[in-house]
């Protein structure tokens, strides 16, 4: 098996997201109804998980595969800082900014 920069990525990532939950491969094998050994076998780079599977290894950690994959962009732009931003706002403070935009676009 080929290894490109996306398949270290995915490791990583995984071992990253479950190292924040403190959760170890075993038990998170296990919760994803997988034999003990099946996180460490991708976090090794024995295997990889099939589109699927990482669909469920993304949902296990309750994001979205854009806030999966996410690292991959630029985090030094002010697109990606103020999507950081949005993500940790409330309904209120959302419509505020989505009102703020709509003046800003009819301003331009």
């Amino acid at each position: 098996m080929a290894n490109t920069q996306y398949d270290e990525f995915i490791r990583s990532r995984i071992t990253e997201l479950r190292i924040a939950k403190n959760i170890s491969e075993h038990k998170m094998s296990l919760d994803l109804d997988k034999s003990g050994s099946y996180i460490r076998g991708i976090t090794s780079g024995a295997a990889l998980p099939s589109l699927r599977e990482l669909f469920n290894i993304i949902s296990y950690f309750d994001m979205t595969p854009a806030e999966f994959f996410a690292p991959l962009d630029d985090a030094n732009t002010p697109y990606r800082e103020l999507c950081e931003k949005l993500r940790t706002m409330n309904e209120e403070d959302l419509e505020k900014v989505n009102t703020f935009i709509g003046w800003i676009e009819k301003t331009n």
